[in-house]
C-alpha cells in the first residue's frame, strides 16, 4: 500500500500524462475534473496499483472514468472541437511541419474514438502495445490489429480517400 509521501511522489511523476491523455480523450475543458477522479480512485485503490506498470493502470482508470462521466455525443464534440482548434491555430505557410501537422490533426478528428485513442496512446503517450492494450482492456494481439486498422483509416483521411466499414473506398478528385 502506498504511504501519502509515496502517493504524493506517483501524483507528481503522472499527473502531466494523465492529464495529457484526458486531454486527447476529451478536451482541454474537460480534462482537469477527469484527472481528478482519477487520482481520487488511484488514492481510494492505492492497493491495487501495479508497481511496473503504473501509467497504463491510472491511464486505464483515466478512460474508465471518462466513460463514465460523459456521454459519447458531448465527450465527441469536445474533442473534435478541441483537434479543430489545434488544426487551426498555425499558418501552414510557416513551415511542412506545421503543414504536416495540421492535416494529421484534420484527419485525426474525422476517425472513431476507439481509432483515435489507440493512435494517441501509441503515438502521443508513447505506450508500448501491451501497455497501450492494458489501458483499452484487450490482448495485445487485438490491440495490433486495431493499430492496423486506426493507422489504415488515419492514411486513408490523410489521403482523402473514404473508409467505411474498414474498406478504402477511393473518392475521385473531382467528387471532394
Amino acid at each position: 500500500m502506498l504511504n501519502e509521501k509515496e502517493f504524493a511522489a506517483l501524483y507528481d511523476a503522472f499527473h502531466p500524462r494523465v492529464f495529457a491523455y484526458a486531454v486527447s480523450r476529451c478536451g482541454r475543458q474537460l480534462a482537469e475534473e477527469v484527472v481528478s477522479e482519477t487520482f481520487v480512485v488511484a488514492w481510494r485503490r492505492r492497493d491495487d496499483i501495479p508497481a511496473k506498470a503504473m501509467l497504463p493502470w491510472l491511464l486505464g482508470v483515466a478512460r474508465n472514468v471518462t466513460r463514465e462521466l460523459y456521454k459519447d455525443g458531448v465527450r465527441r464534440a469536445a474533442l473534435d472541437g478541441a483537434l479543430q482548434v489545434w488544426a487551426t491555430e498555425f499558418d501552414p505557410d510557416v513551415a511542412d511541419e506545421v503543414a504536416e501537422r495540421s492535416d494529421v490533426l484534420r484527419a485525426l478528428a474525422t476517425l472513431s474514438d476507439d481509432a483515435k485513442e489507440v493512435l494517441i496512446l501509441v503515438s502521443w503517450h508513447g505506450l508500448t502495445s501491451a501497455e497501450a492494450a492494458r489501458v483499452i482492456g484487450c490482448s495485445t494481439p487485438a490491440f495490433f490489429v486495431r493499430l492496423h486498422r486506426a493507422r489504415r483509416r488515419l492514411e486513408a483521411a490523410m489521403n482523402g480517400a473514404a473508409v467505411t466499414r474498414g474498406h478504402h473506398v477511393f473518392v475521385p478528385e473531382e467528387k471532394r
